[in-house]
């Protein structure tokens, strides 16, 4: 008779792993289950090895930013919504810095791609409306300037919630997202404005 698996071991799993690699200890199977409850067997009862743990890492980190990012609402700004957007992502980049250290470690892979796609897609969403409302350019190509603005947030995250730069260089992302979306056509004071309302990291 299989025995049934409990979600609060598989989630511990992944949270040790996670944290020894921010902590720089080498993740073994001895390690990873030291001052537990479980055995090493619970790393192939769960994720069927090693790989699939490190595949279910990086699963969890796009599953926290995808759940981050559900709390984000839609306004009649896009453009607040989009500043809002990477203000989430650095948010949970913050909270959760020994999982972003490895969601994008392709050398695994994940276990659901297209979940991981969609936190992508809410900018690209965000960024047809701008264009629609006619705050971006007709021309503006909706997944380049998410992946644009993509960049500038990944950028922050890596340099202050992994890197050497304090929280204060996050406001950094006001004058570059507002740069980035008034060289995509919105008007400057209302863009700065729209940016710097949904620019809200915490």
């Amino acid at each position: 008779m299989a025995r049934t698996r409990n979600p609060a071991v598989r989630s511990m799993l992944i949270e040790r792993a996670a944290h020894m690699v921010g902590a720089r200890e080498p993740v073994t199977l001895r390690g990873l289950v030291a001052g537990t409850e479980v055995s090493t067997m619970a790393v192939y009862t769960y994720f069927d090895g090693m790989d699939g743990l490190w595949r279910a890492v990086r699963q969890e980190g796009f599953t926290r930013l995808a759940t981050r990012l559900t709390t984000v609402p839609t306004t009649d700004d896009p453009v607040n919504d989009l500043a809002a957007l990477g203000s989430a992502y650095l948010s949970n980049a913050m909270a959760n810095p020994d999982l972003y250290r490895l969601m994008f470690d392709a050398g695994f892979d994940l276990e659901d791609a297209e979940a991981a796609d969609a936190t992508l897609h809410r900018l690209v969403t965000a960024v047809e409306s701008a264009r629609s409302t006619g705050r971006f350019h007709a021309d503006t190509d909706p997944l380049d300037l998410a992946t644009q603005s993509w960049a500038i947030g990944h950028g922050l995250a890596g340099l202050v919630a992994t890197g050497p730069l304090p929280p204060t260089a996050l406001d950094l992302g006001i004058p570059m997202l507002t740069a980035l979306f008034v060289a995509a056509g919105d008007e400057p004071r209302r863009c700065a404005r729209s940016v710097a309302s949904g620019w809200q990291v915490g």
